[in-house]
């Protein structure tokens, strides 16, 4: 075992300095592996920063039901009990009439009109989230019947822009998906080519190798090897990219939150997916060599 790890070792140190010896060639294959990766890693950032400003995409999902001014909060508390026993719905909160005059009385063109009336105009307000899962249809029905009970005054549900964020989120995620998986093929190809043509310049010292008894498995190890550092430099540098490009657009990002009351907040990638950018560029970099190697290896034989 000690033989056969001191033996990778030393194929993984040789493919290295292989690469180091065409630091240009090198420079500009891992820069475009990096760049390939970096591009999706890149979007699910700034879909995270976007969740992260604007709350979730949950919140938007929220609808309210609105009680019949002068109805007690009490009416409200059962019947939000009750909304939330339907499998439409994830959870629900009551906000109370006072907490409602209290938020409207802090802003600037409301505030002095409300406190003019001498009361609270404000009904007590039921607000429903429902589950990931609930249908247009479920909801539909859910309204029909809250708005036919004799407390509630208006439901306020959009179930067509409920339908719209569907689909949105649907074409997003399918989008991201068809762009990595795009991309990461770009990356396999792009080692696989690069690994040709290192075969074809290394093809009399193969022939060599298999007419003194290499087996394929040991004349395949250094090309596997440099596919390997191919895919762990590639990642690096998508993270350097990404790196950069944060702090290029943090600061008129903070500006632009700043217009609307709000910060920024964590920006940049989670470590899982920092952890995947570097799996990805690994595991492309070792299939692009796998595939390049058992095609063209098998091609080259010993000529006696």
């Amino acid at each position: 075992m000690g033989a056969w790890l001191t033996r990778h070792l030393q194929n993984a140190l040789a493919a290295l300095g292989q690469l180091s010896r065409a630091p240009v060639a090198t420079a500009l294959t891992v820069t475009v592996i990096g760049i390939a990766l970096a591009l999706p890693a890149g979007l699910l950032a700034a879909v995270q920063g976007a969740q992260r400003v604007a709350g979730s995409w949950e919140d938007i999902r929220d609808f309210s039901v609105y009680l019949k001014p002068g109805k007690p909060l009490e009416a409200a508390r059962d019947l939000a009990r009750e909304i939330g026993k339907h499998e439409a719905v994830a959870e629900t909160r009551v906000v109370t009439a006072d907490d409602a005059m209290a938020e409207f009385t802090e802003d600037p063109g409301l505030g002095d009109a409300l406190r003019s009336l001498g009361h609270n105009p404000l009904p007590h307000t039921v607000v429903v989230r429902p589950t990931a899962q609930a249908s247009t249809a479920s909801l539909d029905a859910l309204r029909a019947k809250l708005e036919a009970r004799p407390e509630v005054d208006l439901v306020q549900l959009d179930t067509q822009w409920l339908a719209r964020l569907a689909a949105i989120l649907d074409f997003v995620r399918r989008a991201i998906w068809i762009g990595a998986a795009l991309l990461v093929a770009a990356v396999i190809m792009i080692v696989g080519n690069t690994i040709r043509l290192d075969i074809q310049n290394r093809r009399q010292e193969i022939e060599v190798s298999k007419l003194l008894g290499a087996t394929d498995a040991f004349v395949r190890r250094p090309f596997l090897y440099i596919g390997f550092w191919y895919g762990l430099l590639g990642g690096l540098v998508a993270l350097l990219l990404l790196g950069a490009g944060a702090l290029v657009l943090r600061p008129p990002l903070e500006r632009l939150l700043q217009v609307y009351g709000t910060t920024l907040g964590g920006f940049g990638l989670p470590a899982p997916a920092v952890l995947a950018v570097i799996a990805g560029g690994l595991a492309a970099g070792c299939a692009g060599a796998w595939i390049a190697v058992g095609r063209h290896l098998s091609e080259i034989q010993p000529r006696v």
